[in-house]
């Protein structure tokens, strides 16, 4: 039971930290509390932290899957031997005194719009994606490769779908609350479905809505097969470039359960409101609350034009489509700032491994070629032209960019007869942050001189999602209940980076 305005302890004057615990499980709830502290008194002797704001009106994830390498994008080590920084060097920003690698060029130029954590740390170096995703780490491999693992915790973005759906419990959104580009993770993987974005204990009614991908890729190249004795497989791989009439689309055949499909959906909404008694009888069951949940949803998304115009990049001046870059990462960042102008509040663009595992940003093999002829120019033009793309709008001060990946790559190169590659390494590694509420310009901790470790300021992926939480005006120390209604906490550990807010 919730006590605010007394204690069963006759020798406790004021509250500790665990009732404070559950004053904080209200979540956005307005509370009043004329007979003990404000608020901000509760929560500085609780020692939980500053007080949320409430600056990111909108959350656009940029997510780089297989982890990657500090070394070239925001770390670089120029002083270092020769195996450790690589073949590449460092190159001033506009900010004086910040270095970044030098094949971002386009991104140096904007260093005065974000924000670089180069401190981030943590023990979990096989894929983290539901530790970086979550903030609770998987128990083992098996559960990081099964998405519907029952002993998983929330997807950021299925957390604020929750959250905001408690505020509102009878709207019904114009435009999915979390919506993911460019195709359901892991889905073009032919051997592992990770763990990451899934509603997990909220129910797979809070998945993220997925587009799907509808085009052709321009470019073939050859990949290294781990499974197949590392012999080389020919992959057209839309992250290399797509032709100009390629879009990311409502998917035709989205299942509103085991056989119902959106083009049948509009002959059975009738019946299914024939079946209220029946309905509310059942409502206390989580499958059955995600299936109706899911089912609203998908009437929503098919009767509403604004996710159809959105996803039409069409409708964007040629230029500025490829100023973004005419590549899969590059059209599915400007489809999400389309989608966040037409009311998502948290679109997540995945760049994901494609047909061939230890591919997207996993460069076990061939890691300078890769980065050099895929990897960092495409991500160096969707990226800068993001930040002035939303800047230009107005939109920069209100939108989150968070551009995270599961850990870096290890500090020296194996050397291996396929060109050299940097593995798995979560010791240190670095991401980057821009838009609202997040301070520009600066470089949040330190890694050592050889890239290997924390020097100052180690940063968890808590740390990120509770300043991710705080800048959306949420309380991390919120809960919301789990399968067995018990209360979890949005993040166990994690604490706002000060540092990083303006």
């Amino acid at each position: 039971m919730l006590r605010i305005l007394g204690s069963t302890n006759p020798l406790r004057r004021g509250p500790n930290r665990r009732e404070v615990m559950r004053i904080g499980a209200l979540g956005a709830i307005p509370l009043s509390l004329p007979q003990w502290y404000s608020l901000e008194e509760l929560r500085a002797a609780s020692g939980l932290g500053p007080k949320p704001l409430e600056r990111a009106k909108r959350i656009l994830l940029l997510y780089l899957q297989g982890a990657a390498s500090q070394f070239e994008t925001w770390d670089p080590k120029p002083n270092a031997v020769e195996d450790i920084r690589g073949k590449w060097g460092a190159i001033p920003t506009s900010v004086p005194g910040i270095f970044i690698g030098e094949k971002l060029p386009k991104l140096a130029r904007v260093m005065d719009r974000m924000a670089i954590v180069r401190s981030m740390t943590h023990q979990h170096n096989n894929h983290s994606n539901l530790y970086t995703l979550s903030g609770f780490p998987t128990l083992d491999f098996t559960s990081e490769t099964n998405p519907r693992d029952s002993r998983h915790h929330p997807f950021f973005g299925s957390v604020l779908d929750y959250l905001a759906e408690q505020q509102a419990p009878q709207e019904t959104p114009d435009v999915p609350r979390n919506i993911g580009l460019p195709f359901p993770f892991s889905a073009h993987s032919p051997v592992f479905q990770r763990a990451g974005p899934y509603g997990a204990f909220l129910g797979s009614g809070y998945d993220p809505v997925w587009t799907e991908f509808d085009g052709q890729a321009t470019r073939k190249v050859a990949r290294v097969s781990f499974f197949d004795r590392l012999s080389d497989v020919e992959v057209e791989d839309p992250y290399l470039g797509i032709t100009k009439e390629s879009r990311l689309r409502i998917p035709n055949d989205i299942r509103l359960g085991s056989e119902l499909t959106l083009d049948r959906l509009d002959k059975r909404r009738s019946l299914l409101e024939q079946f209220n008694d029946e309905h509310k009888r059942l409502a206390e069951s989580v499958a059955v609350k995600a299936l109706d949940r899911y089912r609203t949803m998908a009437y929503s998304l098919i009767t509403s034009g604004k996710v159809r115009e959105a996803l039409d990049v069409d409708l964007e001046p040629m230029p500025l489509r490829e100023s973004y870059g005419m590549t899969l990462f590059g059209q599915a960042t400007l489809t999400g700032r389309r989608l966040l102008e037409a009311g998502c509040p948290l679109v997540s663009v995945f760049w994901d491994e494609y047909k061939v595992v230890n591919t997207a940003w996993d460069t076990h093999f061939d890691h300078f070629s890769r980065l050099d002829n895929e990897l960092l120019p495409a991500f160096d033009a969707a990226v800068s032209t993001l930040l002035l793309d939303l800047e230009d709008r107005g939109m920069l001060d209100t939108t989150l960019v968070m551009c995270l990946t599961e850990h870096g790559r290890t500090p020296r190169i194996s050397q291996t007869d396929r060109g050299g590659g940097r593995d798995h390494w979560s010791q240190c590694y670095s991401v980057m942050l821009a838009g609202a509420g997040i301070k520009p310009g600066i470089v949040v901790g330190e890694s050592d001189s050889q890239g290997a470790y924390v020097k100052d300021r180690p940063v968890s992926p808590e740390d990120i999602l509770a300043t991710m939480y705080h800048l959306k005006g949420i309380d991390p120390a919120t809960t919301i209940p789990d399968r067995l209604n018990r209360p979890v906490r949005l993040v166990e550990t994690g604490r706002p980076i000060a540092e990083l807010l303006a």
